[in-house]
């Protein structure tokens, strides 16, 4: 068992410095001092980050992440709560085939719901606008705020909601006041979930923007295409530490909950 013990510790060290090298190498580089990527590099630096700072491409592109990442996490998270309260406690017929449905995002490749997607608005006019990439993106989150969301009701029990019940509270006041509270960690965390996987959405954005809607992603696909300079990898050591404490804050809630119960 010993050996055992040792072999499985040395193969997921093994597997988590192959998942974290690349992480690794890219926060390296944004600190050179080349003119374009390169490792090791030739000396120490923050000209990219400045350079991140002072260049408006990446400044508006920030602020549109921010403009869809805010309404995309809060309809994802109120959107796939109610849905995940109707599949699991509202015993409707066929939710299971509604539940596929909804969940359809995750097995569906990415370009297929981008092109479904950039199709649609082209018949409405939403291509290219802010309102546009804030339903494609819920659309894409959607599926996760619902998995989670669904696995914490399951675990719920629904005892309590229905002695709730008995003592006279209405199903708004026993969901408010039982049900809510009960599931506010996985709710902070699908939201959390949410703005991380939709700062990060690249294909959908480059599907239903533009050019003058652009996020950061978007920003970082266009200059790699193009001038494929160290800032790329500033902004990626940036949006890497952004999911860090996005992760770390999700597990901080995840124990709280734990503790709690």
């Amino acid at each position: 068992m010993g050996r055992w013990r040792l072999l499985r510790a040395l193969a997921c060290t093994l597997v988590g410095i192959y998942l974290i090298a690349p992480l690794v190498v890219v926060l390296i580089i944004s600190f050179s001092s080349a003119a374009f990527l390169r490792f090791p590099p030739p000396g120490f630096s923050l000209r990219w980050y400045a350079n991140l700072a002072n260049d408006s491409a990446w400044i508006d592109a920030t602020w549109v992440s921010i403009q869809v990442l805010v309404p995309t996490a809060v309809l994802s998270t109120a959107l796939g709560t109610a849905a995940a309260l109707a599949l699991i406690r509202g015993r409707l017929p066929g939710a299971g085939f509604l539940g596929a449905v909804l969940m359809a995002p995750l097995v569906v490749p990415g370009i297929i719901t981008s092109a479904g997607l950039y199709i649609i608005y082209r018949t409405i006019g939403l291509n290219g606008t802010l309102t546009g990439m804030v339903i494609g993106h819920v659309v894409v989150t959607l599926p996760y705020v619902i998995a989670t969301i669904g696995s914490a009701l399951r675990s719920l029990d629904p005892r309590l909601e229905a002695a709730a019940a008995t003592l006279g509270a209405p199903p708004s006041a026993a969901f408010r006041r039982i049900t809510l509270p009960l599931l506010a960690p996985a709710v902070l965390s699908s939201m959390l979930f949410a703005a991380v996987l939709s700062f990060d959405e690249l294909i959908v954005s480059l599907f239903v923007g533009s050019a003058r809607l652009r996020t950061v992603p978007v920003q970082m696909w266009s200059n790699i295409r193009g001038d494929f300079d160290p800032t790329v990898a500033a902004i990626a050591s940036l949006c890497f530490l952004v999911a860090l404490l996005a992760l770390g804050l999700e597990a901080l809630l995840r124990r709280r909950n734990g503790d709690r119960e």
